[in-house]
């Protein structure tokens, strides 16, 4: 299964600290903010990834994860040399993802948890057509693009930063695309703000839109359970390095540890694992690695 993580943008709203460095490779509490989204990613099942940034910030991303060998995984990278709009990435992405029926597309700024997080996203990949988003609740629905639906919870509107909000849904940047998406973005014209959208944007299509007219877009909704963290503000990225550090220190566990992930997939054996967790071994990331190798060779 192939991902697609675009983790381009200025962060003007996060100015001056994103004025050299990427917001994305920003710290939530002791990791960079793209490993949350690439591991709800590996743990929707996807092994092969493309990641979309800037030509500034493009070389900080592979010093991080070089072609992903170490993780299991497989990971390329691609120039988003001007900014124009979330659906420029599925454009960007057209010779990775030509001969494949479906792929996920992730903004990475994205933060997600849940108990029933991974059988969700199996569950959408085995719908295999059309294009599939998540809603999540939010109490500012003007902030976001929001999903409009009927007593049945069909789709029936999907709009930009809505004056007049028709719910209380926003649909997060996480998508599962069909492979008709590449060419129904290429054919989109820019909004009034001179991007192409995902949402409608003050009269202008975006290309869930595309979907939409179709009859092929479908959701799935975050209830209780499952959190989703907005990092486009100081506050808020604050707030989310609160919650992983409160959620972290009650479960003794890690949120977004990939090597951990890797593992437990099976993507890379013990060995590798416990290799990794001695490379960081002064960090306390690095020693939690390490008691992932010590809990799983007791088990053996």
């Amino acid at each position: 299964m192939k991902g697609i993580l675009l983790s381009g943008g200025n962060g003007t709203r996060l100015h001056p600290a994103t004025l050299v460095i990427s917001k994305q490779l920003l710290p939530i509490y002791d990791k960079p903010m793209i490993y949350y989204s690439i591991s709800v990613l590996m743990l929707a099942g996807v092994t092969d990834f493309l990641l979309i940034s800037s030509p500034r910030d493009l070389p900080k991303y592979k010093e991080l994860f070089g072609d992903g060998s170490h993780l299991g995984i497989k990971i390329e990278y691609k120039e988003q040399e001007k900014a124009e709009g979330l659906a420029q990435g599925v454009i960007l992405a057209e010779e990775f993802v030509k001969g494949d029926d479906t792929f996920w597309f992730m903004l990475g700024d994205n933060v997600l948890f849940g108990d029933e997080l991974i059988s969700m996203l199996r569950r959408v990949d085995k719908k295999r057509a059309g294009a599939t988003v998540f809603g999540a609740l939010v109490s500012d629905p003007k902030r976001y693009g929001i999903a409009e639906f009927n007593e049945e919870y069909k789709v029936v509107g999907i709009e930009e930063k809505p004056k007049e909000p028709k719910s209380d849904y926003a649909i997060i940047g996480l998508y599962y695309l069909d492979k008709t998406a590449v060419g129904a973005a290429k054919k989109m014209k820019p909004s009034s703000r001179g991007e192409l959208e995902m949402c409608s944007y003050q009269g202008s299509d975006g290309l869930l839109n595309y979907y939409l007219d179709k009859g092929a877009l479908y959701i799935e909704r975050f209830g209780r359970g499952y959190a989703w963290l907005d990092t486009g503000t100081p506050e808020s990225l604050g707030e989310a390095t609160e919650y992983v550090r409160i959620m972290e220190k009650r479960m003794g566990l890690k949120l977004g540890c990939l090597e951990e992930i890797a593992f437990n997939l099976g993507l890379i054996n013990l060995d590798q694992l416990e290799k990794l967790g001695k490379n960081l071994s002064k960090s306390d990331y690095g020693k939690y690695i390490l008691k992932c190798c010590k809990m799983a060779s007791e088990k053996e």
